[in-house]
């Protein structure tokens, strides 16, 4: 236990020491230690026991080992803080004397978030540090609490000022001292508490800036149900104090990140999975269906159904004046959709019709042209991937994403006219129009001459050959053509030279970002899919022997990146020949690519590169693509009733390389693994079903004639692989 308290005064150091403090000053009648004293309190600190507070030493003793240490008198000012602070006091002197301590720390914080941290020749350590080590942190944190306590069945009060000044030291002193905050973030009492001071703005921009520092560092996250009223907090609260909680919701609505590369793998995801089924949901899923959801007990009146967040989420945007503000309001909405309440937030995000409002932000604020003067961060510039500006825009890109991908609401991105245009092209084809443009609510859409989905077209094609936004900008568009093929939309993109645009990217600039390259050919092979009109203004670019190979080229550098438009253009093939009809069969006797796809020997070399590549170790959800690919051309091969011969060059394949058995031993592997994976995660299987036209069962019959244990089967892999290579029972987690 620690060492009982003396008096604090000028009489103080009459009475009994205690032992630390004898210590402390090397004996009874002493000297006093230099570096004894500071030794023993940062013990104490670690221990909770002996010297932790100024409180355990007499005033007279502060002050005379003051004149050698140079403390800046901070100990003797604690001492007078836990004597003015007490439940009975009236805080009035506590509050001045605050104000002594407040410019000691603040300087020196200043000092250290610019870098000139240099501290003056008189001084050993610096006064954060002796606030820290003398206890101040610890004082600070009983005085903002004491409102919790309640005497007489009356809660104690603390004026706003003084709550004020007491977060501010708190947040100089979490600056300076190390280890500070993580102590403030083991405190999950404090750490509720503080978001009861948000209440205030007087206090809000204090509290807001020190509980986002605190759960920066926090092992485990807090859980936003068991912050009080949270519903009527954030309801009261304005645009601008909006945007600055959001930044504290980016934290605690995402998953806490374990730092180790291996998650990535989708062993390890599916392992993360598993565990999580049984411990429950994550603080991240909780806090995420928190702020989707009012907690029991909320008033309608003051929740979020009615004057709530939700109706200032897209009027704060237009307000806000700090970029960085504007940042993490998209990043919060991005998490969100993304999460396990997706269809609540959108339709959230319809009902109050944050779309057309990003609509009208676009040229003024998102794409804005932006002068010599723009902000950039210190030591950056402008086209840096740093950049506010440059961050705001793919955080704005990944929102479009998250919003369209695989969602009938992606519609919203269009005007009135732009959907009129989308029902005039399924007229004029004679096919049914798409049910979602059918279902889409006309008041939520996009106003003005042009809807976000056409803006982004416009700066996209703009965009110069070495931009950072290109991948984003792909990504966002592949996203609105996702999920079950609409000719209409291919078509809507069509007309708007969107083909000419990624084949001039791939070809003529011969783009070389790996990155840039992945996105253009996985939007390529969505805006192509099916589509003849899209084979034949392909043919019409790409319309010289030099042009197609460049292409090929682009294509066989890395199959990773192209292995999605490969299986588009295989499984568009497929449709083509079992069509009859004369525009059909003029595409597939002109198009070149066409024609390189349909050789046999073609679609071998794809698929032996494509199992080669990859291994049940190094799967990621970037490279699964590749196995899903390998499978495509197999299936369509067993329509053929030609899996033997597939099957059997392989094999020959294998031999040729002079490595027998390895890549089919290591397909038997993937396709063990696809069991796992896909047998029971219904989401996966359905984006398979929906983007190959092909049914979950055929993939799984595949698979299952593939995985056939009897050697006799002419559809069996282990019928292809002799018994002296064989390894097909290897454990998934073995190196």
């Amino acid at each position: 236990m620690a060492a009982a308290p003396a008096a604090a005064g000028s009489g103080a150091g009459r009475g009994r020491r205690s032992a630390a403090t004898v210590a402390a000053w090397g004996g009874w009648g002493g000297r006093p230690r230099p570096s004894n004293i500071l030794l023993q309190l940062r013990q104490g600190q670690l221990t909770g026991r002996g010297l932790v507070r100024a409180v355990q030493f007499t005033e007279t003793f502060l002050t005379e080992r003051d004149k050698q240490s140079k403390w800046s008198g901070i100990p003797q000012l604690l001492l007078k803080l836990h004597a003015t602070s007490h439940l009975h006091s009236d805080f009035a002197e506590c509050q001045n004397i605050l104000k002594e301590i407040s410019p000691l720390l603040s300087m020196e914080a200043m000092a250290f978030v610019t870098e000139e941290r240099k501290l003056t020749q008189e001084t050993t350590y610096p006064n954060t540090y002796i606030f820290d080590l003398f206890g101040g942190v610890d004082l600070l944190v009983e005085i903002l609490m004491r409102p919790t306590i309640s005497i007489r069945g009356q809660k104690l009060k603390i004026s706003d000022e003084m709550s004020k000044d007491c977060l501010s030291i708190l947040y100089n002193t979490c600056v300076c001292t190390e280890g500070v905050t993580k102590r403030l973030a083991e405190k999950n009492d404090f750490v509720i508490f503080l978001f009861t001071l948000m209440t205030s703005k007087k206090t809000f921009l204090q509290t807001a800036t020190l509980i986002e520092d605190i759960l920066g560092v926090k092992k485990e996250m807090i859980r936003l149900d068991e912050v009080p009223n949270l519903s009527s907090l954030v309801s009261n609260f304005d645009q601008q104090q909006l945007a600055n909680f959001c930044r504290i919701l980016a934290v605690t609505i995402s998953e806490m990140d374990t730092g180790n590369d291996d998650k990535h793998t989708l062993l390890a995801k599916n392992a993360q999975q598993k565990k999580s089924l049984s411990l429950g949901p994550s603080a991240a899923e909780i806090n995420q269906a928190s702020l989707v959801f009012p907690p029991p007990g909320a008033s309608e009146e003051n929740g979020l159904p009615h004057t709530s967040a939700r109706t200032q989420l897209p009027q704060s945007m237009k307000i806000m004046h700090e970029i960085m503000y504007k940042l993490e309001v998209l990043y919060v909405l991005c998490v969100l959709l993304m999460g396990r309440q997706r269809n609540q937030v959108h339709r959230m995000i319809a009902e109050f019709k944050l779309i057309p409002g990003l609509n009208n932000l676009f040229d003024k604020l998102i794409w804005r042209k932006h002068s010599a003067s723009a902000l950039v961060l210190h030591g950056h510039n402008q086209n840096c991937d740093c950049s506010p500006d440059i961050t705001l825009k793919i955080q704005f890109l990944r929102l479009l994403q998250s919003f369209s991908d695989h969602h009938e609401n992606k519609y919203l991105l269009l005007n009135n006219q732009e959907l009129n245009e989308l029902s005039a092209i399924s007229l004029k084809a004679n096919i049914p129009e798409v049910e979602a443009v059918l279902n889409t609510d006309r008041s939520l859409v996009c106003d003005g001459k042009r809807g976000l989905l056409t803006r982004l077209l416009q700066v996209m094609k703009k965009e110069p050959a070495e931009s950072s936004f290109r991948f984003w900008q792909a990504r966002a568009v592949e996203s609105f053509l996702r999920g079950t093929t609409s000719y209409a939309d291919q078509m809507f993109l069509l007309k708007r030279g969107l083909l000419e645009h990624i084949l001039y990217c791939i070809v003529d600039s011969e783009c070389k970002s790996r990155d840039v390259l992945q996105s253009y050919f996985d939007l390529l092979g969505e805006l192509m899919k099916f589509n003849v009109d899209a084979f034949k203004r392909f043919n019409k670019y790409i319309n010289t022997d030099a042009k197609f190979q460049v292409f090929l080229k682009q294509i066989n550098s890395s199959l990773v990146d192209s292995n999605m438009l490969v299986r588009c253009v295989t499984l568009s093939l497929d449709r083509f020949e079992n069509q009859v009809d004369m525009k059909v069969a003029e595409v597939l006797s002109e198009c070149r690519l066409l024609a390189y796809i349909s050789q046999v020997p073609t679609q071998m070399s794809f698929l032996f590169r494509l199992i080669n590549i990859i291994h049940v170790q190094t799967l990621t959800q970037e490279n699964v693509s590749c196995l899903n690919t390998s499978l495509v051309i197999l299936m369509l091969a067993r329509r053929k009733e030609r899996l033997p011969l597939y099957l059997r060059l392989l094999q020959r394949m294998e031999h040729s390389k002079k490595y027998p058995g390895f890549l089919l031993n290591n397909f038997h592997n993937l396709l063990r693994f696809w069991q796992q994976h896909y047998l029971h995660k219904d989401k996966d299987s359905t984006c398979l079903e929906n983007s190959s036209c092909i049914s979950f069962s055929y993939w799984k019959e595949t698979v299952s004639i593939l995985l056939n244990p009897d050697r006799q089967s002419p559809s069996a892999l282990v019928s292809y692989i002799e018994e002296p290579y064989m390894d097909i029972d290897r454990d998934f987690t073995e190196e």
